[in-house]
């Protein structure tokens, strides 16, 4: 039986969520020697469930050399085996993921995050089903060791709350999940750190963009990702105000 591309994409997830809880309960390693580990059993379990199920299709993997065929390719698997490799490495943290995104014809089209901490699995179809805003100040997710002068900025327009927590993936889906009402993000990322959770939040019905509201664009030729905004819609036009604002500061 033929399967879909999210089934495709949830399988390999679920086999690397599955590898490195395995491997983080052992004992066998611990801190930075865990998240080593981790990044290279997580690659193999996804490349081993990406090969069996879709054996033609390139993939684009932070654990790997890149493959240059991608630029030419109609499908591209863009993965993080392990994103938040030391939070992963700091049990019993659970703000950590594996990405699986599927980009096809320009667009990404299909995608699982899994939160293994969590044992959830978050895919485009079916997409979460985005809560109600809790009450009180928006809170925004950003790194827990340097959080942006852009973010720093939403918050004071916005009077809202800083929320550190650990991978890029986590705080993408964070959104989608309710954690937290936004993600502002600069200093630059790779395409891998975002692909999956941001086709997973688009799903959602959450606004992603660039810090100047430009779309976030996948499969490039240059694997890096300067910046994003992963937010509720209703808060997206006030957030792009305030991270314009900063931006003509730092021109002026």
């Amino acid at each position: 039986m033929t399967i879909n591309d999210v089934e495709v994409a949830r399988r390999a997830a679920q086999a690397a969520a599955e590898v490195l809880l395995g491997l983080r309960a052992s004992g066998e390693f611990s801190g930075r020697e865990l998240g080593d580990a981790g990044d290279a059993a997580a690659q193999r379990a996804i490349l081993a469930s990406l090969t069996a199920d879709r054996p033609d299709d390139v993939v684009f993997s932070e654990e790997a050399v890149d493959d240059p065929r991608r630029l030419r390719a109609d499908r591209v698997w863009i993965v993080d085996p392990l994103d938040g490799t030391r939070e992963y490495g700091e049990a019993p943290r659970h703000d950590w993921a594996v990405h699986v995104a599927l980009w096809e014809g320009g667009d990404l089209t299909a995608a699982a995050v899994a939160l293994p901490g969590l044992d959830e699995i978050l895919l485009t179809e079916p997409a979460p089903e985005l809560p109600p805003r809790a009450d009180g100040p928006v809170r925004v997710a950003v790194s827990r060791s340097r959080p942006p002068a852009e973010a720093t900025a939403v918050a004071e327009a916005l009077g809202a709350e800083l929320v550190p927590l650990g991978s890029a993936g986590y705080k993408t889906v964070a959104v989608a999940r309710g954690e937290v009402d936004a993600y502002v993000h600069s200093g630059g990322q790779y395409q891998w750190d975002s692909a999956a959770p941001v086709a997973i939040a688009r799903a959602a019905g959450l606004t992603t963009c660039r810090l100047d509201g430009s779309p976030l664009v996948y499969n490039a030729p240059d694997p890096w990702l300067p910046d994003l905004i992963v937010c509720r819609p209703e808060l997206a036009d006030r957030i792009l105000a305030a991270v314009s604002s900063t931006n003509s500061e730092i021109i002026a």
